[in-house]
């Protein structure tokens, strides 16, 4: 096995590719490192891979479409025992590289480039992928897995071969490269960050990647990996307010300014409070089926959870919270059975009626949710 393999992902570079291998080959021969320049071509059509080749590169031919399927063809077919990835358009220098291979023989298994850090030279990022897209998506990211990446897209990557095949990287599309960051801070990695400059790209074609499309699915990969922003957080905010809300008009209606807020508002808001409910239910299906596909890893909490949230216990407490809300419309039932079934006040009917629906429905989303998660865990049982 050598030390090094530099890895280029290629579709269609023919104008560029041969430089981008003949700065690479240049790097490891300066550097006195045992190495390779693997190009994995993912289908070109204009003599990419026969000009890599040409170049001294090792090519390998990927069949599946895609930036991520390129990528993962390439790490299974490298024989480093490290990786340095980046893309073959020119617009990484990879005749620099020596901050990657010191990062990586300290014992970092991912070190990631930083073009915020580095520069980016003029033309070489369009204005709203600089001022908008990578630092909002770079951000989300930091803030939904507690990271201090400031470049969560850069393209410039280097990794330990071995440790980034036993992360199970899937994705095909560019949100590969959200894949192996997130996936690589779930593991507990302590990924480096170093500067990165990114240049003009010298294809003179437009770029693979379209803004809105691949920007929604890094924007979708981060949500599906954190349940907690996607379900918890904000089923927890609509349950708290929709039960508070709920429970303030209960007792009298409330003015807040020039709004008079009625029964009308508190169906609403137990509306809201059993769309928190199911959203917290949610989160939890949601993290009980990543843990058991090994998308995420184990935690503490969730496990005492749910060892304390059994079939029967789940069971026990919805159907109470269904018969607490059966027994109040029971009650209220009683009341217009004593006027003779004739004309309510519907202000003081809805009162004793919405809460005591929104409790028989809660209930019975507890009860069968109960039975979900037994399901779920199955494969953990086993």
């Amino acid at each position: 096995m050598t030390e090094l393999t530099i890895l280029m992902p290629c579709l269609n570079e023919a104008a560029t590719v041969a430089g981008c291998v003949d700065k690479a080959r240049d790097f490891l021969r300066r550097a006195g490192i045992e190495g390779e320049v693997l190009v994995a071509d993912n289908g070109s059509s204009d003599g990419s891979a026969e000009r890599a080749a040409a170049a001294g590169a090792r090519v390998v031919g990927v069949g599946d479409r895609g930036y991520g399927a390129a990528l993962r063809a390439g790490i299974e077919a490298a024989n480093g025992r490290y990786v340095i990835m980046g893309d073959a358009d020119d617009s990484y220098d990879f005749s620099r590289l020596e901050r990657f291979v010191e990062a990586l023989r300290a014992g970092h298994p991912l070190v990631m480039g930083n073009r915020f850090k580095g520069g980016i030279l003029p033309g070489a990022m369009p204005a709203m992928h600089r001022y908008v897209g990578n630092p909002v998506l770079s951000f989300i990211g930091r803030l939904f897995f507690r990271t201090r990446i400031g470049d969560f897209h850069c393209g410039l990557r280097g990794f330990d071969r071995q440790a980034m095949l036993r992360l199970g990287l899937r994705t095909p599309g560019m949100e590969f490269a959200s894949e192996m960051v997130v996936k690589a801070v779930l593991a507990g990695w302590h990924i480096a960050e170093v500067p990165a400059t990114l240049a003009p790209d010298g294809r003179g074609r437009p770029p693979h990647l379209r803004s809105w499309r691949d920007g929604w699915r890094h924007l979708r990969f981060l949500l599906l990996f954190s349940p907690r922003w996607l379900f918890l957080y904000p089923g927890l905010a609509l349950l708290i307010m929709g039960s508070a809300v709920t429970t303030a008009l209960y007792f009298s209606p409330l003015r807040i300014g020039g709004a008079g807020l009625d029964i009308h508002t508190m169906l609403y808001a137990a509306a809201g409070t059993l769309l928190g409910l199911q959203l917290c239910l949610f989160a939890l299906f949601a993290r009980v089926s990543a843990q058991s596909a090994g998308l995420l890893p184990r935690q503490p909490l969730v496990d005492r959870l749910l060892r304390a949230v059994t079939l029967e216990r789940g069971l026990l407490a919805g159907i109470g919270i269904a018969f607490t809300g059966f027994a109040w419309s029971a009650a209220a039932f009683w009341q217009w059975h004593n006027t003779g079934f004739g004309a309510l006040d519907p202000r003081a009917m809805m009162r004793e009626t919405i809460p005591a629906s929104a409790l028989m429905v809660g209930g019975m989303e507890v009860a069968l949710a109960s039975f979900l998660l037994s399901v779920l865990r199955l494969n953990e049982s086993r």
